[in-house]
C-alpha cells in the first residue's frame, strides 16, 4: 500500500462537533528512518477529552491545531522496524494519528503485551485508558474506606462502569448515575451496584438523597453541571470530590461555563476536592494494569465494549460520547487483529 488515510483537524467547532470539524485525506506513505517504526492500527479508543484537543481551551497539554492530524489512543501491530525496541509482530499502544498506520520513533508508546485469556479489544479497551484512569481517581486520589458511599456519575460509561467495580471490590456501597433505564438495569443487575439513579427521570436531588439517606462520602465525578451540584449537595462532612471529566461542559466552545452553585458546601462540608489527569501516573500504568487485568480475568471487573468497525466512521463516532449514545467503552476496529 502507497497511501493511508488519516483524519485531519479541519476547523474549530462552536459548539458540537460538526461535519466539517474532521476530515478523512489520502496520504502518501512515509520511509522509515533509523530509529523509527511504522504501526498498522488496530484499534481507536475515543475518549471524551478528544473534544477539548480541538478547543481553546488552556489545557493540560497542547491543543490540536487546525491543519494538524487528529489524535488518540491507538493499540497496532508492529510491521517494519529501524528501532530495536519494537520489534516487527509485536504489539504497541500510545497517542497516534487517527489513521490507518504510523510511524513513529517511540515517544509516548510502550509495547502492548499479549495476555493470555484476555482479547485484545477488551485488554486495549480497559487497560489503556479507562481502567488505569478510574484506578488513579479512585484508589490513588479518593481513597475510599470499606463501608463508604461512593457516587458515580457516567457509571455506564467507560470509566465509571470500572470506578463502581473498584469501590466494590473494595467494600464500598456504590451508587451509580446514568441515563435511561437499560443502563441502569444493567449497573445494578451485571455489575453489583447498591443503587441507580437515573438522571433523565428527573428530581436528580431528590433520586440522590434518596439512594444516599446517610450521605455521601466520596463523589467520582466525570459530567459536571446538575450531577455535581447535586453530590455536593449531599457530601457528609470531610468528604472527597474526584474530578476525573466534567464532559457536560465539553461542548460549550470558549463560552464561559458557570461552576457548581453548591460550591459553598466546600467550606460547609470541610470537603476535599482534587482533578487528574492520568497521563502524569503514566510511570504507574504497570502496576496498574496487572492488578486490572487480574480482576477481569476472575470476572470481578466486568465491561461492555461499544465497537464502531472502519476508520471512516470515527468522526462519527466520536459524537456518540456527548449524546449518552455509547454502551461502555466506545472504540472505532481500524485492522484485523494479527493471528
Amino acid at each position: 500500500m502507497s497511501t493511508h488515510r488519516c483524519w485531519y483537524f479541519n476547523r474549530r467547532p462552536r459548539h458540537e462537533i460538526e461535519a466539517d470539524t474532521l476530515q478523512l485525506r489520502e496520504l502518501p506513505r512515509a520511509p522509515l528512518q533509523d530509529g523509527e517504526f511504522r504501526l498498522r492500527h488496530l484499534y481507536l479508543s475515543l475518549d471524551a477529552t478528544n473534544r477539548l484537543w480541538i478547543s481553546e481551551w488552556d489545557l493540560y497539554m497542547p491543543t490540536i491545531a487546525p491543519g494538524s492530524p487528529m489524535l488518540g489512543f491507538v493499540l497496532g501491530e508492529v510491521v517494519e522496524s529501524r528501532h530495536p525496541g519494537f520489534a516487527v509482530g509485536s504489539l504497541a499502544a500510545g497517542l497516534a494519528p487517527w489513521a490507518d498506520e504510523s510511524v513513529s520513533t517511540g515517544e509516548g508508546f510502550s509495547p502492548m503485551p499479549r495476555i493470555p485469556g484476555l482479547p485484545l479489544a477488551e485488554a486495549f479497551g480497559i487497560l489503556a485508558v479507562a481502567g488505569p484512569s478510574a484506578y488513579v481517581g479512585l484508589m490513588d486520589i479518593g481513597r475510599p474506606k470499606p463501608g463508604d458511599t461512593v457516587v458515580v456519575s457516567a457509571a455506564a460509561g467507560a470509566v465509571g462502569m470500572i470506578v463502581g467495580q473498584l469501590a466494590r471490590i473494595h467494600g464500598c456501597r456504590v451508587i451509580g448515575v446514568a441515563g435511561g433505564a437499560e443502563k441502569c438495569r444493567w449497573l445494578k443487575d451485571e455489575l453489583g451496584f447498591d443503587a441507580v439513579v437515573d438522571y433523565r427521570q428527573g428530581d436528580l436531588l431528590g433520586q440522590l438523597r434518596q439512594a444516599a439517606p446517610e450521605g455521601i462520602d466520596l463523589h467520582y465525578e466525570n459530567v459536571g453541571g446538575e450531577i455535581l451540584d447535586a453530590a455536593l449537595s449531599c457530601m457528609n462532612n470531610f468528604g472527597t470530590v474526584v474530578v476525573c471529566g466534567l464532559i457536560a461542559s465539553y461542548n460549550a466552545g470558549s463560552d464561559p461555563v458557570p461552576g457548581p452553585y453548591m460550591f459553598r458546601n466546600v467550606i460547609m462540608r470541610r470537603l476535599r476536592i482534587e482533578g487528574f489527569v492520568v497521563l502524569d501516573h503514566l510511570d504507574k500504568y504497570p502496576q496498574y494494569q496487572q492488578k486490572l487485568a487480574a480482576w477481569m480475568l476472575e470476572g470481578k471487573i466486568k465491561y461492555r465494549l461499544h465497537v464502531v468497525d472502519g476508520l471512516a466512521r470515527a468522526s462519527e463516532a466520536l459524537k456518540l460520547l456527548y449524546t449518552s449514545g455509547n454502551q461502555g467503552k466506545l472504540m472505532v476496529r481500524i485492522g484485523a487483529e494479527p493471528a
